[in-house]
């Protein structure tokens, strides 16, 4: 009929879109989405036209349309996106529509696009719009395709303007509470680790509510009516294309990476993403950072114009509903009009530049927020902050009052820095801003954390007496001088600006910039030193906690010689706990928060007291030893001291009075038993604490720690013990269980487990590698910072510190552990997964026969053992 030539309209479409993806992999994105949208028109005119349905409709007494809705309908077609359509008739729905449903959208299903469809008549249309603004919405974005065009404009008539017409408010109101309910769910995409590219806030779904709302309250039809009728400017506008454009890319190579419709940019496609876009190592940054850093950035824009956009259009609804506004000078050139403030006109900034400051100072005095034009307007003048302006004693002034303020429900600090005004006020901070590092650790770009540092701080100053924060807050009052301390939490990372983000030397590279920054604002030099001593050791206190043994008196003593006076302590404690809590979850939780605050209490001590010294801890060791013959009454006095001179010094000195009796009772019921293994909950507390006693061998450290991982638990620090008679007591503090409400039943496993092991009946390396292989351990790739090694002989004066760094694999503890006993180290304490985006364990080692290693070719020899277990425990399962 056809001829042997005749292709399907179907094959065409195949045809048709594997070619357009081919061309768009291999670099021609131009129009990709409205070439797609078009391949699909084409299919459905062409099966419309040759539908062997269509005759026996009898269109021409029953006209029809076929309808693109949603992102089809506004031609934002990516390669796996949606296809919703709507069959419409001019009157009632004939019996034969679903057969024409069937001929034309089955075979799309085949192809395997996800295809929504509805058949409705024009009247069904408008009484389901009326009621349902899902439905009106749908056919906002609605654009006709095929069939009788005037069936498609009496839609439009009569479903959309008009119904639109009717309950412009009503669907305002929806629109926005639609908007938060969804910002809820999806959160702000600027901020997630794992952006959703559509829903988020900041993803394209706010700027189809820019449009939605365009159509009610301006009647905007069109996008680029978004500038021709003033409400963008023809910067913004080039901007939000911009924007749009990249975003839509990014989420158009998610779709064909994915092989599904996924708008969740998940860390497993991240770093593949930004090599097929392009990205390269620069800056200091690797190509996934650049990548997320300019995805953050064109995310951001678009959050920004949605926000000001419906906000405009609330403040509409609410202008509409007031009769009058109220409007007063709050200062010369500045005025306050219905709770938001205002620049008297722009003439009056050109005349007083002072006043792009001095605006945001009102915001704080008044609490009151900047109106929309006046945050453009700063944006506008920022050319006039100058070197002379940057030195203004009245300027300085102003923003230190801006610093200083109390915490409120909007931050002009934020304000200034989406408006561009803290960077022009300070540009060594333009480097972090929508710096993004690549990691489960930090939740948010550099230049937002600052920002969150600094609330956080006023957070813990303001806090009220009986509040979780009233120690801090106490703290913060002995503080001399407490503007030193917002002024290093907004300068602390401003060194990740400059060059990489390394650790190591981000802080040094802050402290540099601290030192020229604030000498031209009018800083002494004690207060210059000081800011930037806090800058320099912002990372001390938290890496020596994590890393170091706290109860060890030569790391505490070492610790205070870093401080002038207690008065920079409880500076740099303070930044600590802001720093930590603003960073994320993760980098922050109760266990960190007592290690912080004990290690701060040791070196107040020592700060006002002087060293401990042995006498010190004779008699708290004597003081503890009669504290535990007193809780113990039951027992002999002979069968007490027998037991004391089984403990070591360290275990006597820190074990806390309660825990030596329970781990006397433990020892006991060890008797023939391979070991005793006791769970601890602490109320409240966000981690497990976990005592095995068991008969001391070498390699016993390893073992536990591997039917941890068989179980799936993760191991935050680990204290070890070692009685005089080869009794082994191990403390281990765990993160909770995922399934906590089988967590009994885990526990018993894990001791199932555990006698298995130790009893030569289950094969751990087996097992982890099973297990491993199954899927059911698993990460996330992130980290691509390189693998190092440190033996460090000075911090202790009993142990070498041995610190790994490397990219955590599945098992790694086990095969780490089972190295260095291979290696004839004994293992005596431990600070496990201090990071999440890189491990760093720390191993307090001797040699087996108790002396430090200290020798550097068998140094040497260790490192070379342990780089090769972990260039192949990445690659490999886990073996022993």
């Amino acid at each position: 009929m056809h001829g042997t030539g005749f292709q399907s309209p179907i094959a065409r479409l195949v045809q048709g879109r594997k070619g357009l993806v081919g061309r768009f992999l291999k670099g021609d994105h131009s129009r990709f989405l409205e070439k797609h949208a078009e391949l699909l028109d084409e299919y459905f005119r062409e099966s419309f036209a040759i539908s062997s349905v269509g005759p026996r409709l009898g269109v021409e007494k029953n006209p029809c349309a076929i309808v693109a809705l949603g992102g089809y309908g506004r031609k934002e077609q990516c390669i796996w996106s949606d296809v919703d359509v709507l069959f419409l008739f001019k009157k009632g729905i004939p019996d034969k529509a679903k057969e024409l449903v069937r001929e034309i959208i089955y075979p799309l299903w085949d192809t395997g696009l996800d295809v929504g469809h509805a058949t409705r008549s024009l009247k069904d249309c408008a009484a389901l719009a009326s009621r349902d603004f899902e439905v009106l919405t749908s056919l906002i974005d609605g654009r006709f395709i095929c069939g009788i065009s005037s069936v498609y404009s009496n839609l439009m008539e009569k479903c959309c303007r008009k119904v639109l017409q009717k309950q412009r408010q009503a669907y305002i109101n929806w629109l926005l509470k639609k908007n938060k309910d969804r910002h809820h769910r999806y959160g702000d995409s600027t901020y997630l680790l794992e952006p959703n590219l559509k829903e988020g806030l900041g993803g394209l779904r706010d700027f189809h509510a820019m449009l939605w709302a365009g159509r009610a309250s301006y009647d905007i039809t069109d996008p680029r009516d978004l500038e021709f009728s003033g409400h963008l400017s023809h910067e913004e506008f080039a901007s939000l294309n911009e924007a749009l454009s990249f975003i839509r890319h990014v989420r158009n190579r998610l779709h064909h990476m994915s092989g599904r419709k996924c708008d969740q940019l998940y860390f497993e496609y991240q770093v593949k993403l930004a090599r097929a876009l392009g990205f390269e190592a620069e800056n200091g940054q690797q190509p996934v950072e650049a990548f997320l850093g300019a995805l953050h950035k064109q995310m951001e824009f678009l959050k920004r114009q949605h926000l000001i956009f419906l906000g405009a259009a609330a403040e509409k609804k609410r202008k509409y509903l007031r009769k009058k506004s109220s409007r007063r000078n709050v200062s010369t050139g500045i005025e306050l009009i219905n709770d938001s403030l205002y620049f008297h006109c722009p003439e009056a900034i050109l005349h007083n530049p002072l006043l792009l400051i001095r605006i945001f100072e009102k915001s704080v005095v008044l609490k009151k927020p900047l109106s929309l034009a006046a945050s453009r307007l700063v944006k506008e003048f920022l050319y006039l902050v100058d070197t002379k302006f940057q030195k203004s004693k009245s300027v300085i002034k102003s923003f230190k009052h801006i610093l200083g303020a109390p915490s409120q429900r909007f931050s002009a600090l934020t304000e200034m820095l989406n408006t561009g005004m803290l960077v022009a006020l300070i540009p060594e901070l333009k480097g972090v801003v929508d710096r993004i590092q690549y990691d489960e650790y930090h939740l948010y770009p550099v230049d937002k954390h600052l920002l969150r540092t600094v609330q956080i701080l006023k957070e813990l100053r303001d806090a009220e007496p009986d509040s979780d924060n009233a120690f801090f807050a106490d703290i913060f009052r002995e503080v001399r001088n407490p503007e030193l301390l917002l002024w290093a939490g907004l300068m602390h990372d401003a060194g990740k600006g400059e060059g990489d983000s390394n650790l190591e030397h981000h802080a040094h590279r802050g402290a540099d910039i601290v030192a020229r920054v604030l000498p031209r604002m009018g800083f002494s030099k004690e207060e210059v030193d000081s800011i930037a001593f806090l800058v320099r050791e912002h990372l001390f206190l938290m890496h020596t906690a994590t890393r170091r043994d706290i109860h060890d008196e030569r790391t505490v003593v070492r610790c205070a010689g870093r401080f002038v006076d207690d008065d920079h302590l409880k500076m740099l404690y303070l930044l600590t706990v802001a720093d930590s809590r603003a960073t994320g979850p993760k980098a922050w939780n109760d266990w960190k928060a007592a290690l912080v605050k004990e290690l701060f209490f040791k070196i107040a001590h020592i700060l006002r007291e002087g060293e401990l010294g042995s006498p010190a801890a004779a008699d708290t060791a004597a003081a503890k030893r009669q504290e535990v013959f007193n809780l113990t009454s039951s027992m002999s006095k002979d069968q007490r001291n027998l037991f004391f001179d089984q403990l070591s010094s360290r275990y006597l000195l820190y074990m806390p009075s309660r825990d030596i009796v329970r781990h006397m009772d433990m020892y006991q019921k060890l008797d023939a038993r391979p070991f005793v293994l006791e769970t601890q909950t602490d109320p409240g507390a966000d981690f497990r604490t976990v005592t095995v006693c068991a008969k001391d061998f070498p390699g016993l450290f390893s073992k536990i720690a591997g039917v941890f991982t068989l179980n799936t638990m993760d191991i935050l620090s680990a204290e070890i013990y070692t009685w005089r008679n080869h009794i082994a007591l191990d403390v281990f503090r765990l993160k909770p269980p995922a399934d906590e409400i089988r967590e009994k039943e885990i526990w018993t496993r894990v001791n199932n487990n555990l006698e298995a092991v130790l009893k030569g009946e289950l094969d751990l390396s087996s097992a982890l590698e099973k297990k491993i292989y199954s899927g059911r351990i698993a990460r996330k790739e992130i980290s691509l910072m390189p693998d190092k090694i440190v033996f460090d002989n000075e911090s202790s004066d009993f142990f070498s510190v041995l610190e790994v760094y490397t990219h955590d694999f599945p098992g790694f503890l086990y095969k780490i552990t089972h190295a260095l006993f291979q290696c004839g180290l004994d293992i005596c304490f431990a600070k496990i997964g201090t990071k999440v985006d890189q491990v760093v364990d720390v191993f307090y080692v001797r040699d087996f026969e108790g002396q430090k290693i200290d020798d550097p070719d068998q140094i040497a020899l260790i490192k070379a053992f342990i780089q090769g277990i972990l260039a192949t425990g990445r690659s490999t399962s886990c073996g022993p």
